[in-house]
């Protein structure tokens, strides 16, 4: 199996904290690390985002950035991945390698559609083939993306763990 090299969950300016408590649960079992970026729809310590993260908070590599951009400074070789309805490449069809930046917007609008325009290489949707609905839940579209990339660089073991 490859060295485990985290993948990178990237949060701009949620909104919903059960959402990012959900995310923030998904990044503690997979060891990949959050970044929250921008303004916040809420309080870290909102009784609801601890709550959805359980007790696995003191296992969440979590940071904080004012923009994405001082991100994406911080990372001059990271390649960041955008994720967007408003796109039509399937994540299904990007290859994701260890330490890969995943960008997911607000849960209300999404990413700015400048950013989405600006690298449209890098910008990938989940396929809705039935189309009933717009999009969906912020955790839900993380956990998707984020165990495609895990199954696609090897990190998956299949073997069993005892809980911790």
């Amino acid at each position: 199996m490859p060295p485990n090299i985290p993948f990178n969950i990237v949060l701009v300016e949620p909104e919903i904290p059960p959402n990012t408590g959900n995310i923030a649960r998904l990044c503690a079992a997979t060891g990949s690390v959050l970044h929250l970026v921008g303004q916040l729809g809420f309080s870290i310590d909102d009784k609801h985002l601890k709550r959805a993260g359980l007790d696995y908070w003191k296992h969440v590599a979590m940071r904080r950035w004012d923009s994405l951009e001082e991100l994406q400074s911080s990372a001059p070789q990271g390649r960041f991945f955008y994720l967007s309805t408003k796109v039509a490449r399937s994540y299904l069809d990007a290859a994701f390698r260890p330490g890969d930046f995943l960008v997911f917007g607000r849960e209300t609008r999404g990413l700015p559609e400048e950013l989405l325009n600006a690298n449209p290489d890098t910008c990938i949707t989940i396929p809705m083939p039935a189309g009933a609905v717009r999009s969906l839940n912020l955790s839900t579209s993380a956990g998707i993306v984020l165990y495609e990339a895990l199954r696609q660089s090897g990190q998956l073991d299949h073997t069993e763990r005892e809980a911790p």
